[in-house]
């Protein structure tokens, strides 16, 4: 296998600062250690392909509800690979939890971005059938799938920007 990323926390203060942006006060006295039990995502299975990110609070989602979760992770990767995140296969298939973008890419150079990097998720609950999600605090909820990537022969290199920020950050100028 190829070793080609390291996952890691965001620092305390990057982290608790999304939280607040993201949360507002909620928590607020919980924050320290919400951040001291965020976990790194790990495989389940020596085969697993997905590293699953375990929920750093309880998560609880009613039909067609909506959440932003700060992770607390970001994740150093290789020139010519990218993070695909996507929902955990069996909440997924189950319950069908969702990602709001479907499908979460992370390049390679987001890492060095002003937010340190920091993954973030948005789910929805996207029952048709009524079901609830509940994900304990610690308990996989999304599944990032490293893989690599290649660019059309035409394609110059001489890309001069640099990324500096989350979502979309690409498409800003």
């Amino acid at each position: 296998m190829n070793k080609i990323a390291k996952f890691e926390k965001v620092s305390f203060e990057q982290f608790k600062n999304d939280w607040i942006n993201t949360y507002g006060d909620e928590n607020i006295n919980e924050i320290q250690s919400i951040y001291n039990n965020i976990k790194l995502p790990t495989r389940a299975t020596k085969e697993s392909a997905g590293y699953d990110f375990k929920a750093p609070t309880t998560i609880y989602l009613e039909p067609n509800e909506t959440i932003k979760i700060p992770t607390g992770i970001r994740t150093k990767i290789a020139e010519g690979w990218v993070l695909m995140c996507y929902p955990r296969s069996g909440l997924g298939f189950k319950c069908r939890l969702q990602l709001n973008n479907t499908v979460g890419i992370i390049d390679s150079d987001y890492y060095d971005s002003k937010n340190e990097g920091h993954i973030f998720a948005k789910i929805t609950n996207d029952s048709n059938e009524g079901k609830s999600i509940y994900v304990d605090n610690g308990e996989g909820f999304m599944q990032g799938v490293f893989t690599p990537f290649g660019i059309t022969e035409d394609d110059e290199d001489d890309k001069k920007e640099i990324r500096n920020g989350g979502i979309g950050s690409t498409s800003k100028k």
